[in-house]
């Protein structure tokens, strides 16, 4: 795998991953008494972006990793994919 292939690769996953974690942990004003007049009634209190950001390239790391390994060892090419489904190339 080229470097940029690579980074291109984590990018979009950290991404996918990002908008996965984004929902973990919020609660809206209404759900926590503490709605502020003139404001969305839905809007998160504390949204602990810090956190989810951390969260985020933690796991993106840990899954990269583990698909990196895969293509290494030759488990995500076609060839082992036609072989295991039994398809002709």
């Amino acid at each position: 795998m080229q470097i940029g292939s690579a980074i291109a690769i984590y990018f979009v996953l950290w991404w996918i991953v990002l908008f996965a974690v984004l929902p973990f942990g919020v609660r809206s004003q209404v759900e926590s008494g503490a709605s502020t007049p003139g404001s969305e009634p839905g809007a998160p209190v504390a949204p602990l972006m810090l956190r989810k950001l951390v969260w985020t390239t933690v796991v993106s790391a840990i899954i990269f990793a583990i698909s990196a390994y895969a293509y290494k060892s030759g488990y995500l090419s076609v060839d082992w994919w036609t072989r295991v489904l039994g398809l002709p190339l």
